[in-house]
């Protein structure tokens, strides 16, 4: 517990891009809100967000180098052995010389090697309590490129679940990874922390929206019957892209087929990831007449200001463990836009609720003709959009810093 006078000081630690790990620098802000130091490490291939670097309460650390690698193919089992080691000596370096005497360090899961046996062990040696972050479980993300009964599969999942069950204090972000975590890992107290978003911010007016079309070069006869629709990934083994390609090939022709039907839909794909260049590639040979695919990098503010603007949102995370939830589904509900997600199981229906705050599909197939129906007569005013829109309203809930006050303060000991 914190004693009477004195300032917590908590390192956060993600072994990833600072930029790209949302969750982590929310952490980092409720933290610093509740009176304690922040000490933040991981990797600064991108900015934090302007409101962590407004905080002098929380100090950045970057990490050498960048958080990933080879992303699959011949070599990335050795080459991940030799980074495994780098970052091990790094980070442990980090925890125990560079950053000053700290009472507790928050970690993120995953990734899982090295760094929860290196923050266990610094931990340890200087005394102060472990918080394991579990974002999704490690092993499974690497059977997404293993192949199964592999003994570098098996040696990790040892190592996660050995390590990772003897932190002092577990979060988790849903309660289906909660009861994962009781029944198969031996970790029964974990707290579920959902993601929210950061604020809620009302979707934009007209003008903002036609500032987006303008960019994509749509004619001004075409705005009012143009649907805006965003597509947030990190272009990782656990989305899938290919899926959302067949699916708007299979839309455009759908409404090609129908003469009465007068609708555009732009499609933005944000983000950078291993699998962006080899999908630009398809996406080049393809000759759209009525659905456009674009894609984009964001910064924060932008990517905010375009989810605002957006008519629906699409989410392409198929989970490799089944019981994550994707944090772009909370970034859509902050700025009031519905989601229509592949189905991966009944994790998701802890935040999403087909047919009221959002839409489900299972195939690509089955994404064109909800969005068809969606938006086969699309104008101002869209009534079916209005409904899910008024759903994620209803269903809008704390943000992220209210959500944290109830369910992960005292994890820490902060009075």
């Amino acid at each position: 517990m914190q004693s009477p006078g004195r300032q917590m000081r908590i390192a956060v630690v993600v072994l990833g891009d600072l930029g790209r790990s949302p969750r982590m620098q929310y952490q980092a802000l409720a933290l610093a809100d509740a009176g304690a130091a922040v000490e933040l490490v991981g990797y600064c291939e991108h900015p934090v967000y302007p409101q962590v670097r407004a905080r002098s309460d929380i100090r950045v650390h970057c990490l050498a180098g960048t958080g990933h690698g080879q992303s699959r193919g011949r070599g990335y089992l050795a080459s991940s052995i030799l980074r495994t080691i780098r970052q091990h000596l790094q980070l442990l370096r980090t925890l125990m010389i560079r950053l000053p005497p700290c009472d507790a360090i928050l970690v993120q899961n995953p990734p899982s090697v090295p760094t929860l046996p290196v923050a266990l062990l610094a931990s340890r040696l200087r005394r102060a309590r472990l918080i394991v972050d579990w974002h999704n479980f490690g092993h499974t993300i690497l059977a997404l490129k293993l192949r199964p009964g592999h003994p570098a599969l098996r040696c990790y999942r040892w190592l996660e679940r050995t390590f990772g069950r003897r932190g002092d204090g577990h979060l988790c972000v849903s309660h289906a990874m909660r009861s994962v975590l009781a029944e198969q890992w031996r970790v029964p107290d974990a707290r579920v922390l959902y993601d929210r978003p950061l604020q809620f911010d009302p979707p934009v007016g007209v003008t903002a929206r036609h500032e987006w079309l303008d960019r994509l070069e749509v004619p001004p006869p075409d705005r009012d019957r143009t649907a805006l629709v965003v597509c947030p990934t990190g272009w990782t083994a656990d989305e899938d892209a290919d899926l959302l390609l067949d699916a708007m090939t299979t839309l455009d022709r759908a409404i090609a087929d129908r003469p009465g039907t007068r609708c555009r839909i732009e499609v933005i794909m944000t983000g950078r990831g291993p699998l962006r260049e080899a999908f630009e590639r398809q996406l080049a040979a393809s000759r759209p007449a009525h659905v456009y695919i674009h894609t984009l990098w964001l910064e924060h503010d932008a990517y905010r200001g375009l989810l605002r603007a957006a008519d629906l949102g699409i989410c392409l995370h198929r989970s490799s463990s089944g019981v994550d939830l994707p944090m772009k589904l909370a970034d859509m509900n902050g700025a009031g836009l519905p989601a229509c997600a592949l189905d991966y199981g009944p994790c998701l229906a802890e935040r999403l609720h087909d047919g009221e705050n959002g839409l489900l599909f299972h195939s690509g197939d089955e994404l064109a003709k909800r969005m068809l129906e969606l938006f086969e007569e699309h104008a101002p005013g869209n009534p079916r959009l209005a409904r899910l829109r008024e759903g994620v309203r209803r269903e809008a809930g704390d943000d992220w810093l209210r959500g944290w006050q109830r369910e992960a303060r005292d994890v820490f000991g902060l009075g």
